[in-house]
């Protein structure tokens, strides 16, 4: 046991591997090659709306005062 347990750690002589040809290298590291041809479009994002032209500060604060008015009379 004690000898399996240190070949594993031997610093032996490896077989070496036999040499292998370009194409079926780039195959084991890229898999085989396609005909397909394939272009990917960056989608545009859309804009978010805003409504600032009109809206000032004043509305503004009577908007969000009528929304707690609003909440608060259906919580009661």
């Amino acid at each position: 046991m004690l000898r399996w347990f240190l070949s594993l750690f031997r610093r032996g002589r490896r077989d070496e591997a036999s040499p292998i040809r370009e194409s079926e290298a780039y195959a084991r590291s890229y898999g085989e090659r396609s005909g397909e041809i394939v272009s990917v479009a960056r989608a545009v994002p859309k804009p978010i709306p805003r409504r600032t032209g009109d809206m000032t500060g004043e509305l503004l604060r009577r908007a969000f005062e009528a929304k707690l008015d609003a909440r608060g009379k259906a919580t009661t």
